[in-house]
């Protein structure tokens, strides 16, 4: 009688044991498009999931990261998505890079600060408000890339750059983590390594970089806890 109540007090301590260590784990949202997803490259190599792998080298227990994100998808688009998205919240981490497609739709920068705003502020609430734990990338500059032959490159770049500044101000305002990683994608202009097959979206190699700048910045924050 005494082992079985040994027994079943271990089982339960392994429950609890084992609950408290779900508990613990650290959740990450990557909201965006085609950046987002990686296409063109394995699912483990882009930026999401090479960050994660990064910080679990590191002996962090983060969780897979869960990505809403599309290749083509505008601001406003991945608004709608979000709507009809359920999260468990507070989510530990979130970043956040949109707008390529409105620059190559030929969007308004006006629309686009707007809507951006607009989601960076759902952002910061997925994140429980925490502004620390949220981490905005600028937008790659696709106009070196072979994709763009032909087109005028240093007016997408322009457009690019007008875009970011405009990310860049609102996430300054929010008090957010920003990382400028166009000027990476725009050594795609002399290295084809770090352009992916389809000739338009990062190698694995450039998305690397993005992780381990993203990586850097979470590790920095679980370590203030």
């Amino acid at each position: 009688m005494q082992l079985r109540i040994l027994w079943i007090g271990l089982l339960l301590l392994f429950a609890s044991t084992k609950g408290y260590m779900q508990q613990t784990k650290i959740s990450y949202l990557a909201l965006g498009d085609s950046y987002t997803i990686g296409e063109s490259v394995p699912e483990k190599k882009n930026f999401p999931n090479q960050t994660v792998a990064c910080l679990k080298k590191k002996g962090l227990p983060f969780d897979e990261p869960a990505i809403i994100a599309k290749t083509g998808w505008t601001t406003d688009e991945l608004q709608e998505a979000l709507v009809q998205t359920r999260l468990a919240i507070p989510i530990d981490f979130v970043t956040l890079l949109i707008g390529v497609n409105n620059q190559y739709r030929g969007r308004s920068a006006g629309e686009y600060s707007k809507q951006f705003e607009q989601l960076l502020q759902q952002a910061i609430g997925y994140a429980g408000g925490r502004t620390n734990r949220v981490i905005v990338l600028s937008i790659p500059d696709w106009g070196v890339t072979p994709f763009a032959a032909g087109r005028d490159r240093n007016k997408i770049a322009a457009e690019i750059d007008e875009f970011n500044a405009i990310n860049e101000r609102i996430s300054k305002h929010y008090k957010v983590h920003y990382i400028n990683i166009t000027p990476f994608t725009r050594e795609a202009a002399t290295d084809k390594t770090l352009v992916a097959q389809d000739g338009l979206h990062p190698s694995g190699k450039d998305y690397a970089r993005w992780a381990e700048k993203v990586a850097a910045i979470m590790q920095q924050e679980i370590s203030r806890k």
